[in-house]
């Protein structure tokens, strides 16, 4: 009877044992099949954020919006009465007014918006059309680059150049007739001397003027009523 009980208190004993050692190994080894569970579970982590990869550089385009510059209607182009001896097909630049008149003859001319030399860059005379040119080169002179060495020396001509769509050479001076990609400055005294239209004014102009055309350019003192007795 005493050997029966020494044995079953052995038995319990060993159990105890196994089972202790089940449960050391199950906390030390995990299943490879089932994920650890965190310690702590109620401190979570956020989630890591998603990085979206930047977009391509692109090059920088010019905004459309639709939209064109409008000239005020008084520099815009047009017949109107102008009575003048001067045979047709001359030009006069009205510097003061900001406008060039195309003569028709008949006592009409066309009337176009323009900018013109800003003060201390004015200057008046009689010169004659030496030259036409589409989508000119500009290559600024020796006394503009001084004034502004920021200045290309070269530039094509295209629709970036200051020269705009058209120019017509004035003798053998350094100005000209020409378009400009800046339609918002006809009307004001803003050039070196040129004489500038909007592109699509000064391919109208080129269209009707010819090599050799007598240009006559008044000064700024130059009033409308005194124009007969300054250009004869």
């Amino acid at each position: 009877m005493l050997n029966l009980n020494a044995f079953a208190r052995h038995s319990r004993r060993t159990a105890a044992l196994a089972a202790f050692a089940i449960g050391a190994i199950a906390f030390s080894c995990p299943a490879a099949a089932a994920p650890q569970a965190p310690l702590f579970p109620f401190f979570l982590l956020p989630p890591p954020a998603q990085v979206t990869p930047p977009p391509a550089a692109e090059e920088a385009q010019p905004q459309d919006d639709g939209t064109t510059f409008e000239l005020p209607a008084r520099l815009r182009r047009q017949v109107v009465s102008y009575p003048t001896r001067e045979v047709p097909g001359t030009i006069i630049i009205d510097t003061p007014n900001t406008y060039l008149y195309y003569v028709l003859g008949s006592g009409q001319a066309i009337r176009y918006g323009i900018g013109v030399g800003r003060d201390g860059f004015t200057w008046s005379g009689v010169q004659s059309i030496t030259k036409k040119a589409e989508w000119p080169d500009w290559t600024p002179p020796p006394e503009m680059i001084a004034r502004q060495p920021y200045l290309p020396r070269h530039m094509a001509g295209g629709p970036g150049n200051p020269l705009g769509a058209r120019a017509m050479y004035l003798g053998g001076t350094e100005y000209r007739i020409h378009g400009t990609n800046a339609p918002e400055t006809i009307g004001t005294h803003v050039s070196s001397g040129c004489i500038r239209l909007t592109n699509e004014d000064v391919s109208d102009l080129y269209s009707h003027v010819n090599v050799g055309a007598k240009v006559i350019v008044l000064p700024m003192s130059q009033r409308r009523a005194d124009l007969s007795a300054a250009i004869h």
